[in-house]
């Protein structure tokens, strides 16, 4: 690679579960390695403790699992927009906001790139969902000005954006002739986006753009909720203090337990005097005693990350049944899902993809029997139940799947050579 570089924009996917860079150089997209060889990261901070300092990507996710002292975060990208984003948190004798903290996970991407590529990057051209919050246009709205204010804040000068599934498109345009007609399915870690284009000799026209707020992170949430959190306590009784008779365990606990971004603030002192008086009121005591000692030893994400692990494998091995494993709350302690089960737990949200895609074809006035290829880009777009979704719509097209975690990036690479800063 040459050692300077005629642009100085760099192409940035910044994903709710992983992230990648890249630019053009001689005229193809080239993707900077942003790990030792790899070109993909998880978007994962750790605040250690121990070492005082801010771990990034995957030696993150290696702090968390090995038991060090300290605060794991991922999903960063599902705070956008919220009020969680100003809200002001002590990490290792910092006061730092969301902004600061996902601020600092694309100084990384930057400081990163440029080692790589021997030059200063000023510019961003950031991929973005079509909706951060598709039916909240003020909290949509704040999102993308909440993640300008972070990429200005990381060192870029300039910032602009392209929807995620555009860029998709643009480096996915190859179909088999001028007049065809492709679609992007996206389904990222939050959020699911469509892309309707049209080939032509020159590249594509674009239809229309569509999105919506369910990605993979729901799909991990709903299996979290359905199959793990009851052996937590989630529906269990518990006794009223005053008189006869019994509540159910209150909901909210094991949704913000099963969601990513929610549960790093879950270890606090009022989150445990709860779950004390709930395992003193209880009816079965075991299962608050685990929940217990899950807050005690902040083993939230652990959970996290052993549900995706499970739903992963059931989906890559087509199994019948998947294992769960839990054994670092409880020797012993597992979860066996059917393929039956993830069935039950994902239909909404499938739905939901599939209702989305159908709102993109009709913003285009496009039929689905004019769509000649579905392109699948975005780790979760490989999950079974996303591509039966699609078939169901488009039984005649044919199917391509793009590589999943860099087909985005591809696209704002190239973008980043056309982006007109100046």
């Amino acid at each position: 690679m040459n050692a300077h570089q005629k642009s100085n924009t760099l192409g940035i996917d910044f994903g709710t579960s992983n992230s990648a860079t890249g630019i053009m150089v001689n005229g193809k997209p080239y993707l900077i390695p942003v790990e030792p060889g790899k070109t993909t990261m998880p978007t994962s901070l750790f605040f250690d403790f121990e070492l005082r300092r801010i771990l990034f990507g995957t030696p993150a996710n290696n702090a968390l699992i090995e038991g060090r002292e300290g605060r794991f975060m991922r999903s960063l990208k599902s705070v956008l927009g919220t009020s969680l984003m100003q809200e002001k948190h002590r990490m290792m004798g910092e006061t730092l906001s969301f902004v600061d903290i996902i601020s600092r996970f694309l100084k990384e991407i930057k400081t990163r790139a440029e080692a790589a590529c021997f030059q200063e990057f000023d510019t961003a051209l950031a991929g973005r969902p079509i909706h951060f919050h598709s039916h909240n246009a003020v909290k949509d709205a704040q999102a993308l000005a909440d993640l300008e204010e972070c990429y200005l804040k990381a060192g870029f000068k300039n910032v602009q954006f392209m929807y995620e599934p555009e860029a998709a498109a643009i480096s996915n345009h190859a179909l088999n002739g001028a007049g065809d007609i492709g679609l992007i399915v996206d389904i990222g870690g939050g959020t699911s986006d469509f892309c309707l284009f049209k080939s032509n000799d020159n590249g594509i026209d674009i239809l229309a753009s569509h999105g919506v707020r369910v990605g993979g992170t729901n799909f991990d949430k709903a299996i979290s909720v359905d199959h793990v959190m009851q052996l937590l306590g989630k529906g269990a009784d518990i006794r009223n203090e005053m008189g006869a008779g019994t509540l159910t365990s209150p909901n909210a606990l094991f949704q913000d337990l099963a969601t990513w971004e929610k549960i790093a603030f879950l270890y606090t002192g009022e989150t445990r005097r709860l779950v004390a008086d709930l395992h003193r009121q209880a009816v079965n005591k075991p299962l608050f005693a685990r929940l217990q000692g899950v807050l005690e030893h902040e083993l939230g994400h652990e959970i996290a990350f052993a549900v995706e692990r499970g739903k992963i494998h059931a989906n890559k091995e087509l199994c019948e049944v998947t294992n769960i494993n839990l054994d670092f709350i409880e020797p012993g302690l597992d979860v066996h899902v059917t393929a039956g089960d993830l069935m039950l737990s994902l239909p909404n949200h499938a739905k939901k993809i599939q209702d989305c895609a159908k709102e993109t074809l009709a913003m285009a006035g496009v039929t689905a029997t004019s769509v000649d290829t579905v392109i699948f880009v975005g780790g979760s777009s490989l999950m079974s139940v996303v591509e039966e979704a699609m078939i169901d719509i488009f039984p005649s097209a044919s199917l391509k799947y793009a590589d999943a975690f860099t087909a985005i990036v591809d696209g704002l690479a190239i973008g980043s050579e056309r982006a007109d800063f100046n």
